[in-house]
């Protein structure tokens, strides 16, 4: 069943609140391996969250301009300058206060990656005096320490490349960051370790500047739809993408 028999047709009014110039001007986060995983010959953006993008501009009945950027931070900072209409990032408190939200329709396990020889073995020994944790910054997982890290200290870099190379070269304590890549870094890091568990779950979801707030009903139906139909598990067949998982609907920002 087509995604329009799910969620209905848009009025006029809601598509010329989202596409004003007749074009859905999306918003990509290139910097996430697991949502753009490829890109076309003449450099754009391939994977799930432009998939998704792409169906909502179908449904809409618009052209569809991916704006892309090199982290979710960036994209955060032009929602007030009208560069985007939708965003695919994921859902942070932080840039709830400019940016509305549907729930997730994806999300990714967070967790740390330890040294050889590292007495932690749980992710709560993470947050304790002294200790050091190298994450990205302006990250989901990387906000979320933020708001909730009390004890330990952030080393922030600018790219999940730039962590990795800090937490090595600095002999921190633990490397944060998204667990298909932590995955990578264990193979790269002789001796190093996963913890089990995770310490939060980044919510990927679909959002609009505040001023298009009006419209996230119907953005929250589409999410919806796109889960319950399958469309997102297709999705990630499609690109076979390894360490995505799909969201409940409705399901809230769980951490």
């Amino acid at each position: 069943m087509r995604l329009l028999d799910h969620v209905g047709p848009p009025s006029e009014d809601l598509i010329g609140l989202l596409a004003p110039r007749g074009v859905l001007r999306a918003a990509i986060n290139l910097s996430n391996f697991l949502l753009v995983s490829g890109r076309t010959p003449d450099g754009g953006p391939v994977g799930v969250a432009p998939d998704m993008a792409r169906a909502f501009a179908d449904l809409l009945g618009v052209e569809l301009r991916y704006v892309t950027y090199e982290s979710p931070g960036l994209i955060a900072d032009a929602a007030d300058r009208d560069e985007w209409d939708i965003a695919l990032i994921g859902a942070e408190p932080q840039r709830a206060a400019f940016i509305s939200f549907t729930p997730a329709y994806t999300e990714i396990e967070a967790s740390y990656l330890v040294p050889e020889g590292s007495p932690l073995d749980q992710i709560r020994d993470v947050d304790a005096p002294g200790r050091r944790i190298a994450v990205t910054d302006r990250t989901a997982y990387g906000l979320w320490l933020d708001r909730n890290i009390a004890h330990a200290s952030l080393v922030r870099t600018k790219t999940i490349d730039d962590a990795a190379s800090v937490f090595l070269e600095g002999k921190l304590d633990a490397l944060a960051g998204l667990r298909p890549r932590l995955v990578t870094d264990l193979k790269a890091i002789p001796g190093s370790r996963i913890l089990p568990g995770r310490y939060m779950a980044v919510q990927q979801a679909v959002g609009t500047p505040t001023k298009n707030a009006v419209a996230i009903d119907y953005i929250k139906r589409f999410v919806a739809a796109a889960i319950s139909s399958g469309f997102v598990s297709r999705l990630i067949d499609k690109h076979r993408v390894e360490g995505l998982t799909v969201a409940r609907a409705e399901q809230v920002r769980a951490v």
